[in-house]
């Protein structure tokens, strides 16, 4: 049958399982929008705020779910505000298709009203992309952005469509997605080898990443931990795929990880990384990282291996499908002594450095934290409540911990926490965020109480860009260059004027009573937590430093 262009885009999006985008509407992109008009009963489009709210919600939504996230935009600023959304999502290997709407096609590079050449701008920032000015060419190119984002290493599509396109006629008529490609097949060379490391090894640690989470490893991780009794170390983006508490896990490692995950590396004569990257806030002077290991590497992404760490032996291929290979030819056996000189490094971990706070950051998770179950999804922004969150978070299943790791994206969390919590409606989503980043985002207040979502937001509130602040007390002689905010923005007011609900909490017990409120709302939330400016993130290796260098007060 013969269909406009814009109805291809929405039965391209049916036929990939899409029932929920994000977005904003604009002139070029008013055919799209007209379609989605009568489309509203088979896919829910969110409007929010702006394009970087609806970017950081696709994301969000994707991360929470494994699938892809799905945004709309329309040309010229519309377009451009969709860059940090897909920069995030490009650092971070989170699978996204952003859509696009371009003027016509005769007015490409005639500088009309709200142009852009949105698929050169983003070049850098997309796993691929596309720009679409003939009809023919559009059901092709969206099912291929489908496939690419979810193939091998995932990441942000960009399809950029001209008006034109949207208003023509061609043939169509529904398929099922093109199949994925298969991912490299682990071989057994490389299996053989890395066991035998793993078997002969007397201190060995597993620096779990993010390819863990992506390739649904956790089950097979921690069966890997177990039977060959082996101590684990997690990057900011893996928290959750082993348990806070079980006793391998020596928690996060790198410049805010802990003792005892960097010093067990440091120590280790065998470093097995499933699917990390040793990016700089891992191995923060790799030339002097893990000296006295080997390091074998499985990575399903070529360009990653031996990229920041020179490493003794690789597998490339889905960290999945290499555990399920090796798991039958590892030992069980009972490392006794190594992990017992580990975990006594584990018994002596840092807490807070300002003895007479009210309210210091570790107690607001552990109030959070004893007032959710397992299903609860936290989000953050970045900054110093992101590491708080990290650290004390009882991490306990993969995909429950939102946050922008490789970009560092202030501003992402409310827009994720949207998307988080549109995938998952009836589990709780708890947005952890600091004032400076929550004054770059609040602007998505208007989004979640329109769609009623019970989000309840923690605003860890300094008056203070916290980690630059950091800093320059530790690293700069105390020269503050405004890092000292001191707004005067009434954070419980201005939640009513948006019409959520807002409290303030100054102490353990204020804030106990005001999150089991928050509870029993049936739209957002957000809690005003006040803490001292001088609370910093602690343990704290600087960069281009090593685990000996390390700052702990």
């Amino acid at each position: 049958m013969k269909v406009k262009g814009s109805q291809v885009v929405t039965e391209v999006l049916l036929d990939h399982g899409v029932d929920i985008i994000f977005g904003y509407p604009g002139g070029t992109a008013i055919n799209i929008y007209d379609e989605l008009y009568r489309y509203k009963d088979r896919i829910k489009h969110v409007l929010t705020a702006d394009e970087a709210g609806a970017s950081h919600a696709a994301d969000g939504y994707a991360r929470a779910t494994g699938k892809t996230g799905v945004v709309f935009a329309t040309s010229g600023p519309g377009a451009t505000n969709l860059v940090t959304g897909l920069a995030t999502a490009f650092m971070d290997s989170v699978p996204m298709v952003a859509i696009t709407i371009n003027v016509q096609d005769y007015l490409i590079g005639s500088d009309a009203f709200q142009e852009i050449c949105i698929t050169g701008v983003t070049l850098p920032i997309t796993k691929h992309n596309y720009f679409v000015n003939d009809v023919n060419d559009l059901e092709g190119v969206l099912r291929e952005a489908f496939l690419i984002a979810n193939s091998g290493r995932k990441g942000p599509v960009l399809v950029d469509i001209t008006k034109d396109v949207t208003e023509a006629f061609v043939e169509y008529s529904s398929k099922s997605p093109y199949p994925l490609r298969k991912n490299p097949e682990p071989k057994a060379d490389d299996v053989e080898t890395i066991v035998k490391l793993i078997n002969h090894a007397e201190r060995p640690v597993v620096y779990i990443g993010q390819g863990a989470v992506s390739s649904e490893a956790a089950a097979e991780v921690r069966e890997l931990i177990e039977k060959a009794d082996i101590p684990a170390v997690h990057t900011l983006m893996a928290a959750g795929v082993i348990r806070f508490d079980d006793p391998h896990n020596l928690g996060m490692i790198g410049m805010h990880g802990t003792v005892a995950a960097n010093r067990a590396v440091d120590k280790a004569d065998l470093v097995i990384a499933l699917g990390g990257r040793f990016s700089d806030r891992v191995a923060l002077n790799p030339k002097k990282w893990a000296q006295k290991a080997k390091i074998v590497q499985v990575d399903i992404d070529r360009s990653e291996i031996n990229k920041n760490v020179k490493v003794d032996c690789a597998a490339r291929c889905d960290i999945k499908d290499f555990l399920i290979a090796a798991l039958p030819l590892v030992e069980e056996k009972k490392r006794t002594e190594w992990n017992k000189t580990v975990s006594e490094w584990k018994a002596k971990e840092f807490v807070s450095n300002v003895k007479d706070a009210k309210l210091h950051p570790h107690e607001i998770i552990k109030v959070i934290c004893d007032n959710t179950d397992d299903e609860t999804i936290f989000v953050t922004d970045v900054g110093q409540h992101q590491m708080w969150a990290a650290q004390f978070i009882e991490h306990k299943k993969p995909r429950k911990f939102i946050t922008s790791g490789g970009l560092g994206t202030m501003g992402f969390g409310y827009g994720a926490a949207i998307g988080a919590q549109m995938a998952f409606p009836e589990n709780r989503v708890i947005h952890i965020t600091g004032d400076g980043s929550f004054h770059m985002n609040m602007n998505e207040a208007c989004t979640a109480v329109t769609q009623e979502l019970p989000i309840i937001t923690v605003i860890m509130d300094n008056r203070t860009l916290g980690m630059v602040y950091q800093w320059q007390t530790l690293l700069y002689d105390r020269r503050y260059s405004n890092t000292k905010a001191d707004r005067a923005t009434d954070f419980v007011k201005v939640a009513e004027g948006f019409g959520a609900k807002g409290f303030k909490a100054e102490t353990p017990e204020e804030l106990e009573t005001a999150f089991k409120e928050a509870l029993k709302e049936k739209g957002p939330s957000w809690i005003v937590c006040s803490i001292e400016r001088e609370e910093r993130v602690l343990p704290m290796i600087p960069g281009g430093k090593t685990v000996d260098e390390i700052i702990v007060d």
